[in-house]
């Protein structure tokens, strides 16, 4: 690829949050920057169970990256895999054995499913990251109910509508409310031999409550507002099998249970991208047990400042003045933040300037339970500001729309949810495949 050799050369790997927001941060500088992505669009995770469960498709929460990027001279977008980094000639490799060569390297690879060791478990509760995942997580769930209408034998219809999320946080609490929503809003009149209604939704939560990052009081929330709709919480129960016809979970007191279930989804653990370790090892950085890279207060890798690590994939700390180091949260907020502090040391590196320590600032944190219900932490000079209910579930809607990339998919949002609310219907409800594809 022919750049301006004049100007430093940034390679930005990843369009998540982090890689994003670093690569707008450097518009308008002197260098030439190259992002490359596996996908070909900007994906806003947070709405991506949405997509999994018909409320929204997939166009409303993703960007192409080229059009994001159209009037920013300074970039050239790639669609390509990123399989190595060699530290030492200053390049990156693709899977079509093409390289990069870098004067500056921002990785914001993010994250992937953890299965704690079970990967096998992917094949029958798959996880939530991509596009992909979702479009076969709405497979599943609307399959199941198809399934269910033509089995004659009781016990294996309870499986058909038998729905189980693993992992209390705030995408399996997510997927939860939304499920009860479409069994008991959505569904109801459309079958003839079942009643949607009836279906069984389950949240499989290891440790002792759901929302383990939020005060007691929005988790114990949380929970109240998923029974109200009918989900059953099961806390401090750690999940020891899967199959295709359903989990073993062991209970804090007792002997361990089966649940038959056709339809399992998967929150309970994240991982950092493989290319974390393969950088870690090309370079002798330490990794955390998540695989993420242990980065230097400036998001640097050490002994290797040319190199920032951001996102899902770096094990970052805060820096505030006066204060103890503190472990970054693998938000969304938090990588945006670095991928900014990123371009800004990078550019304070080509300057002949020190760089500054990262400082994350912690803005709370919201999800929704179902129509209605959510729970709000927000971090205010004041003190924290935590309420529940109606008024959260209408400021994260609010927030989420604002946050969208895009005018046009704020607007379509705001008018497939306002649909949705008054409806009750959920009308990206298609599937094109019976099978998943291989």
């Amino acid at each position: 690829m022919a750049t301006n050799n004049d100007k430093p050369r940034i390679v930005v790997i990843g369009c998540g949050f982090g890689g994003l927001e670093a690569t707008r941060a450097l518009d308008g500088a002197q260098v030439d920057i190259t992002l490359v992505d596996r996908t070909n669009h900007h994906l806003f995770q947070p709405l991506l169970y949405q997509v999994a469960t018909a409320g929204l498709s997939a166009p409303a929460i993703a960007a192409p990256v080229r059009h994001l990027f159209r009037k920013q001279a300074n970039v050239t977008s790639l669609l390509g895999d990123v399989v190595s980094i060699d530290a030492a000639a200053r390049n990156v490799r693709l899977s079509d054995g093409n390289t990069l060569p870098y004067d500056h390297l921002i990785v914001a690879a993010g994250a992937t499913h953890s299965y704690f060791g079970r990967d096998e478990w992917a094949v029958h509760a798959p996880g939530l990251k991509t596009l992909h995942d979702a479009f076969e997580i709405r497979r599943r769930i609307l399959l199941a109910f198809e399934m269910a209408e033509k089995e004659g034998e009781p016990a294996r219809r309870d499986e058909c509508l038998t729905f189980v999320v693993i992992g209390g946080g705030p995408t399996g609490v997510e997927m939860a409310g939304t499920l009860a929503e479409i069994a008991r809003h959505t569904l109801p009149g459309e079958f003839r031999h079942i009643d949607p209604a009836k279906a069984r939704i389950l949240l499989v939560e290891g440790s002792p409550r759901v929302l383990q990052a939020m005060p007691e009081s929005l988790s114990a929330s949380a929970q109240r507002q998923l029974e109200k709709l009918h989900v059953e919480v099961r806390t401090a129960s750690l999940v020891t099998a899967i199959d295709e016809h359903g989990l073993e979970v062991t209970p804090p007191e007792g002997a361990p249970y089966r649940i038959g279930s056709r339809c399992i989804v998967w929150a309970a653990g994240v991982a950092a991208s493989p290319l974390g370790r393969q950088l870690a090892q090309a370079v002798g950085a330490q990794v955390d047990r998540a695989g993420r890279v242990v980065v230097e207060p400036d998001l640097s890798v050490p002994g290797h400042p040319e190199i920032s690590v951001i996102g899902d994939l770096a094990a970052a700390k805060s820096h505030a003045p006066g204060r103890e180091p503190r472990p970054v949260p693998g938000v969304s907020p938090g990588a945006k933040q670095m991928g900014r502090c990123a371009a800004a040391n990078i550019q304070r590196r080509i300057a002949g300037q020190p760089t500054k320590p990262f400082r994350y600032r912690d803005y709370g944190n919201l999800a929704t339970i179902g129509r209605n219900s959510a729970v709000v932490d927000l971090a205010t000079p004041a003190g924290p500001l935590r309420f529940s209910g109606w008024l959260a579930w209408v400021f994260w809607l609010f927030a989420h729309i604002y946050f969208l990339i895009g005018f046009r998919n704020r607007i379509v949002v705001l008018i497939d949810w306002a649909s949705a609310y008054w409806s009750k219907q959920r009308y990206a409800r298609v599937v094109t495949d019976i099978e998943p594809r291989q």
